[in-house]
């Protein structure tokens, strides 16, 4: 690839695209939404929230100085990210933190971009998200779900219009937004059945036998605050998420 060549991508990357219609705004925040609340069609959607929410855990190890060991992606759409490092102290806190709120964030951050109208910029930047966290994919089927995944957005990026470039981009990040509030209220009802799934997530402490292992639970023991109070950061990150996101979607 020549000079001209790698400018011209430089600044397809970089530049503006022309907003898209109101209408393909509001249709694919409705497709989002259908991926987020039939219960059948999230189990398989979910996914792609694990995704977001695992990566968010590795990547915070890693800005915080923890080593990060490895991350796994599970069909039942659980995960675990492993991370070694003092048990305790502010690297393990924001650690255990980012995994409910990453999907929200990422979200946020994404319609800020579609608002700007960085469309093709959207799409490169969470391709090469994706290939940075499949390097540390330890499982068969987490590399099958983040190649398709990177796959896709490199695809859509790489080979088709602006209009679909938009309506892919806006059906991610409205999905990114939308999915970020659910799992939340997941965990909130699995805490109150007590049928909290071992293993969620691990950092370099270890779990006494018979102690609730969610995110939420991880924290309180961390910081001695209540996990009901985590569970209301997460609620508060995830709707505030949502309504910042959504009027920069909406051009309000």
């Amino acid at each position: 690839m020549d000079n001209a060549s790698i400018t011209d991508v430089w600044d397809r990357v970089v530049g503006s695209q022309p907003d898209p219609e109101q209408w393909l705004v509001l249709v694919t925040g409705l497709v989002a939404l259908l991926a987020v609340a039939p219960h059948g069609v999230w189990r398989i959607s979910r996914n792609a929230v694990t995704i977001a929410h695992e990566g968010g855990h590795g990547l915070i190890a890693l800005v915080t100085g923890r080593r990060l060991d490895g991350i796994r992606l599970h069909s039942d759409t659980s995960g675990l990210t492993v991370s070694r490092g003092k048990p305790h102290g502010i690297g393990m806190v924001l650690t255990a933190a980012a995994g409910y709120t990453a999907p929200p964030l990422l979200g946020l951050g994404g319609a800020w971009l579609l608002a700007a109208n960085h469309i093709t910029a959207l799409l490169w930047g969470a391709t090469a998200l994706l290939v940075a966290m499949l390097v540390m994919i330890r499982n068969a089927y987490g590399v099958l779900t983040v190649v398709l995944a990177g796959g896709a957005f490199l695809l859509v990026s790489w080979l088709t219009g602006p209009q679909v470039q938009a309506a892919f981009a806006y059906v991610v990040v409205w999905f990114l937004l939308l999915g970020g509030v659910r799992p939340v209220f997941e965990l909130q009802g699995k805490r109150r059945r007590q049928g909290i799934r071992r293993g969620a997530f691990r950092s370099g402490g270890a779990v006494a036998p018979g102690m609730p292992d969610s995110d939420a639970d991880q924290l309180a023991r961390l910081t001695h605050v209540p996990a009901a109070g985590w569970l209301f950061l997460f609620h508060a990150v995830s709707l505030c998420s949502l309504i910042g996101g959504g009027r920069w979607l909406l051009g309000l």
